[in-house]
């Protein structure tokens, strides 16, 4: 572990690693650990109300105020036009696999600070409502602040270890929720208040014994009806939390459908409040994605293509398809075959070219380690020619990709994340 010193905020500099001892929801910045990167930065730190601040030398990288500039790694810079140009291609390869990892870092760090805030909000929702109230409040105030500072954004698909940590559906239906009512042109407040119900959607699961918190394809009729207990559960468990009526709407409602199939009071789409109709969809998503155990494991294409297909009387119709649009139609997680037969993993959308996402390749001759995202929006020639289950995909590509049995997603900015250097 690196070695960390005190030191007063009015002496930090840009290129300091530094550790807020704030906690992620009382701060702006993306992670609470991390490189001061700008004037901008130091503003807003020492805005904080901060005197010191824990700092890393060993994770720093301070220019030197005085003399020449000096190359980081303390080699001489090499004189313009000296670097042959297999070299130029190599070092723009390591600096975008830098970029790449780099984007892919902040992303699960991001997860795990929001999925720690949201496991810590859970623990008192039965005896102390009101604070579990006061934080989901804030953890989504924080989840919308910190995406509306991105401009334009889409998902990205996490590592297997990212998505083992609990509370994952929670915070996949929040933070897809929250993306798909900025698709729709929701304000901050109201993707606020839909974002806290989103994060408690699920409350009164924590009333029910542990083997029907999840819905199994093997309940009895009689079990079900247990089951689905926990809506009502849920809103009661509210009540009390101090919530806004679209936040708890969100909680009674969100297994409710528009064609009155739903449950508990089989309500019609009208009759439901805008921000459950966004959860209910976006729920059943990922429960088609990341299934109970023993229910069956659907591919992102499959899901949307059912929920499309089977489903489209269940949910309202214009939110349905701004949805489809926001996914791709090969949404983060989908394994595919190129028109050029190599096999990929989709990792992050194009929500201007839904059939063109970022993918990683299998690349047989290049280390999985290194493997870089392609564009495929930077490919005319290159597209998608069908979706696959990880099941069908040949071993060695299987072993190469690695595709999830569970997802889990965090929002990046679309422009983030390198692009491969042309050859």
């Amino acid at each position: 572990m690196a070695a960390e010193e005190r030191i007063d905020v009015a002496d930090l500099r840009v290129g300091m690693f530094i550790h807020l001892d704030l906690g992620w929801m009382r701060h702006p910045f993306p992670l609470s650990s991390f490189r001061i990167g700008s004037e901008d930065q130091l503003v807003v730190l020492r805005q904080l109300g901060l005197k010191q601040v824990r700092w890393s030398p060993e994770l720093s990288e301070l220019q030197p105020t005085t003399g020449p500039a000096a190359d980081p790694q303390g080699i001489e810079a090499v004189p313009p036009g000296a670097t042959d140009p297999a070299e130029q291609i190599a070092q723009a390869h390591r600096e975008a696999l830098r970029l790449q990892r780099e984007a892919l870092s902040l992303c699960e760090a991001q997860y795990r600070e929001a999925a720690q805030a949201a496991c810590d909000m859970l623990e008192g929702a039965v005896r102390q409502p009101l604070s579990t109230g006061e934080q989901a409040k804030s953890l989504a105030s924080s989840l919308v602040a910190k995406m509306l500072g991105m401009g334009d954004m889409n998902l990205r698909l996490l590592t297997e270890a990212a998505g083992d940590r609990a509370g994952a559906h929670s915070l996949n239906v929040t933070l897809i929720s929250l993306l798909l009512g900025s698709a729709i042109g929701l304000g901050q407040d109201e993707l606020t208040e839909l974002g806290a119900g989103a994060l408690l959607h699920d409350v009164g699961k924590l009333e029910l014994e542990a083997r029907f918190r999840s819905r199994l394809d093997s309940l009895t009729p009689p079990e079900v009806a247990v089951y689905q207990l926990h809506v009502n559960k849920g809103a009661a468990l509210a009540q009390p939390m101090g919530l806004s009526a679209a936040s708890l709407a969100v909680i009674a409602q969100h297994h409710e459908h528009a064609d009155g199939t739903g449950f508990p009071n089989r309500i019609l789409g009208e009759q439901m409040h805008p921000f459950a109709r966004i959860v209910a969809l976006v729920n059943r998503f990922d429960g088609l994605c990341n299934p109970p155990l023993g229910g069956r494991l659907h591919t992102p294409h499959e899901a949307l293509s059912l929920m499309f297909a089977q489903g489209r009387s269940r949910y309202d119709a214009t939110l349905l398809n701004a949805f489809i649009r926001m996914m791709g139609v090969y949404p983060p997680g989908s394994a595919v075959q190129l028109t050029d037969d190599r096999y990929a993993l989709v990792v992050a959308v194009n929500p201007v070219r839904p059939l063109k996402p970022r993918v990683l390749v299998h690349e047989p001759q290049v280390p999985a380690s290194e493997a870089l995202l392609l564009n495929l929006e930077d490919e005319p020639t290159l597209g998608i020619r069908r979706s696959l289950r990880p099941a069908d995909l040949p071993s060695a590509a299987a072993h190469y990709l690695k595709p999830r049995t569970r997802l889990a997603y965090f929002i990046q900015p679309a422009a983030l994340g390198a692009e491969p250097p042309a050859c």
